[in-house]
């Protein structure tokens, strides 16, 4: 049974921080590449950042710079450090874990989000 657990969200205000994290249990985590997105109201679901099995990251242009994604093999976790926070980042931010390696291939997990409003 795969879960993917999101924690962490809440209200900021603008300019502050958030660590957002995501527990995932059922998957060969190292095997699966991890990445965050978000869907403010009335708006599609994006892609805010990614980071493969081999370390390697990618951010949307919107918030590079602000934001940095990580992964612990060890603790089957992967972070959004949010920094810097803007209105514009408020949105429910969603884990994400797709296989990369081998049998993994083709499978796509999702957690069921966290609410973060950036708010004065």
């Amino acid at each position: 049974q795969v879960q993917l657990v999101e924690s962490g969200g809440g209200l900021v205000q603008p300019g502050g921080s958030l660590r957002l994290s995501c527990a995932a249990s059922g998957i060969f985590f190292r095997f699966y590449g991890m990445g965050w997105y978000r869907q403010a109201p009335g708006k599609q679901r994006e892609l805010v950042a990614t980071v493969g099995s081999s370390g390697n990251t990618n951010y949307v242009d919107s918030v590079k710079g602000r934001f940095t994604i990580s992964r612990d093999n060890a603790q089957n976790t992967v972070t959004l450090q949010m920094d810097s926070l803007k209105p514009e980042d408020t949105a429910v931010y969603y884990c994400n874990a797709v296989g990369a390696i081998g049998v993994t291939l083709g499978r796509n997990y999702w957690g069921r989000g966290t609410q973060v409003t950036v708010s004065s």
